[in-house]
């Protein structure tokens, strides 16, 4: 277990303290994405969420939560519990939760791919936003996830600009915001399939360490493939801060801070387990 000797008491206190608080932080960006895809999913999913449904109209708040109860995983395992404790039942109970977060966040993944094709699948509209206004049961999208009434206010700024919609969804918007909106799908898709790999990767290091087999060769290509990776991440994250929402960039960037957090326990354990 990685035990980051070389920190004075009080600044590995501190240390620590930084640690746990950005867990906190993420623990509460669980409930922040459920705010924001319950307003979302009301907007929608103009009938109620039906069960087959769920995944794709709370993925952010289920993704998180999966993400922050396999982070947990993570730091028990490089961290907090000696290497004889990983044994028994401790190890099958670590493992059945990190198979039950696996699950989640594959399904995430699924959920972000379906939402990208769904945003491919947009109709013209015949009327002009403002023949769709005086119906009064019609939204506007703003941008991802935000959805206004459509009034006569609203689509007087249009004017006499192509309206698309969704299948099944009463929201229109303009080609140039659903072309933005589209490119923020992309953006998620690319995340989550490159944290599924980051994990995998850490997963498999994890595995060869508790066999005492992760060498330094192994950990030198492993550290090669995971600069790509979380410059991708990062790529990721700034693409959010200019073109999306502060709560994704935030979000983000969080993740990254946590994970180079495991990245260092594990550094720090293998380290100490070659010395010893």
């Amino acid at each position: 277990m990685a035990t980051l000797a070389g920190f004075p008491v009080n600044r590995y206190l501190l240390f620590r303290v930084f640690k746990y608080a950005v867990y906190l932080l993420l623990a509460y960006n669980v409930y922040a994405f459920f705010v924001e895809n319950h307003a979302a999913a009301g907007a929608v999913f103009a009938d109620g969420v039906q069960l087959g449904k769920v995944i794709e109209a709370y993925n952010d708040s289920i993704d998180t939560l999966a993400w922050v109860l396999l982070l947990l995983v993570f730091e028990l395992e490089t961290f907090v519990l000696a290497d004889e404790k990983i044994r028994g039942w401790v190890k099958w109970s670590l493992n059945a939760v990190s198979a039950f977060c696996y699950v989640f966040i594959i399904y995430s993944f699924y959920g972000y791919v379906a939402e990208m094709v769904y945003l491919t699948d947009l109709a013209p509209m015949a009327q002009s936003a403002c023949e769709l206004a005086a119906s009064g049961d019609w939204k506007l999208v703003l941008e991802q996830d935000d959805y206004v009434p459509l009034t006569a206010q609203s689509c007087a700024a249009l004017g006499d600009a192509q309206m698309l919609r969704p299948a099944d969804a009463k929201i229109v918007g303009d080609a140039a915001t659903w072309g933005e909106i589209r490119w923020l799908a992309w953006t998620d898709v690319i995340n989550a399939g490159t944290w599924l790999v980051v994990v995998f990767l850490l997963a498999f290091e994890v595995w060869l360490q508790l066999r005492h087999e992760l060498s330094d060769k192994i950990m030198r290509y492993g550290q090669i493939v995971k600069v790509l990776l979380y410059s991708t991440l990062l790529l990721c994250a700034i693409y959010w801060g200019v073109n999306g929402s502060f709560l994704d960039f935030w979000d983000a960037f969080l993740w990254l801070v946590a994970f180079f957090f495991i990245e260092m326990n594990l550094f720090e354990w293998q380290a100490e387990t070659a010395a010893e």
